[in-house]
């Protein structure tokens, strides 16, 4: 994002801000980004100092001094430090409004009754400030696979637990998550909002019942599919829910991994419980044999679920890709109202450059364009 720093390149960043339909005055004023007009007089200056800092121009020293000698504001370092920590909320919100910009298109390779359907999947990814051996920040998005980019983020502190209760849900979208995502609130959520969740589930992650309301023994039921040789279970259960009166309905997809697969699983069971001084369950043991997918959806075919689970690399993908292209973990910050400006410049700086990127692959020479391009999310320019 070298190029922000001269003029002519920075006024048409803003105008695609505005192009955006973000009123970036507004929002300022909405989340008190701006208490007091001396140095720094506007929102489009405050973005572009948290752009400067973000992108990796240098420390706020030098940053200040660009800023003065570049006749974009006259301020210290500390009094830049301040501006950034009171612009995190404007830079957060913005990062969020940017990313939710063109973000579905139809999926051509998927059944019909999915082809229209909006996907997004969820994660979270951990920064660390210098010097710390934990977590900081958790970073949580949700991601659409069809288009390659963030469509929305939160940032929370280390405290903050992965759920789908964190994002709104949009009718008729499908949000696809892991093993951390399996709590029954969140699952509710997504379905009370109108949507459908795939999740990759443990042999214990709930208490399961069959439709007739009486217990359903997972491993038991595995062990059954062993006896009769058959690689795949599919049927309706009832996961009871301690938070609500009724158990939710959803659907158990269990399929048989490739040996070497397995193996290489309880492989890493047993490592991981011998470095805790434990011994693993023979159940967890017993079902790293099988793939375990947990789902709303019904009448959809149980290859079509499996496909859709599959899609979670991409965000994992493009959490790597903004950590090793934008250098997301390379945080300079060490104080956490800092670190929150330096984290939301980097995603706005990543969500500009995949809206770039996308104007870029939709233009000619490609006739009628090229709407199943993939956007890159996060890439150097």
């Amino acid at each position: 994002m070298k190029d922000i720093f001269d003029s002519e390149s920075w006024s048409d960043l803003c105008a695609m801000v505005t192009a955006s339909g973000i009123d970036l005055e507004a929002l300022a004023q909405e989340t008190g980004a701006i208490k007091r007009r001396r140095a720094v007089r506007d929102a489009p200056t405050v973005l572009r100092l948290a752009l400067a800092y973000g992108s990796g121009l240098g420390s706020l020293d030098v940053v200040a001094a660009w800023a003065e000698q570049g006749g974009i504001a006259k301020l210290s370092k500390v009094a830049l430090m301040k501006r950034l920590i009171n612009a995190a909320d404007l830079l957060l919100a913005l990062a969020a409004r940017l990313m939710v910009q063109r973000a579905h298109i139809d999926i051509p390779s998927l059944g019909a009754s999915l082809a229209s359907r909006p996907l997004r999947l969820v994660d979270a990814s951990c920064i660390s400030k210098p010097g710390s051996v934990g977590t900081d920040w958790r970073l949580h998005a949700l991601y659409d696979p069809v288009r390659q980019r963030f469509a929305d983020v939160e940032l929370t502190d280390a405290k903050g637990g992965e759920s789908f209760e964190r994002f709104a849900v949009v009718p008729g979208e499908i949000r696809i998550g892991d093993r951390g995502y399996i709590g029954t609130r969140g699952l509710r959520h997504v379905v009370d909002g109108g949507g459908d969740f795939i999740i990759r589930a443990g042999w214990n992650a709930f208490r399961l019942q069959h439709a007739d309301g009486t217990p359903f023994d997972l491993i038991a039921a595995l062990r059954q599919a062993n006896r009769v040789g058959s690689d795949r279970i599919d049927q309706t259960v009832l996961i009871e829910d301690r938070h609500h009166p009724q158990p939710l309905k959803a659907r158990l997809v269990a399929v048989r991994k490739p040996p070497q697969a397995a193996e290489r699983e309880r492989r890493e069971l047993r490592q991981n419980a011998q470095r805790r001084g434990k011994t693993p369950d023979a159940r967890t043991l017993e079902a790293a044999d099988w793939t375990l997918i947990v789902t709303s959806l019904d009448g959809v075919a149980a290859d079509d679920i499996l496909a859709l689970y599959r899609l979670r690399w991409q965000i994992e993908l493009a959490f790597k890709r903004l950590k090793s292209l934008g250098d997301l973990d390379l945080l300079p910050a060490r104080g956490a109202a800092l670190a929150r400006a330096w984290i939301a410049a980097k995603l706005i700086i990543a969500a500009l450059i995949g809206h770039t990127t996308q104007d870029f692959l939709d233009s000619p020479p490609c006739p009628g364009g090229n709407g199943h391009a993939s956007a890159l999310g996060v890439a150097p320019v």
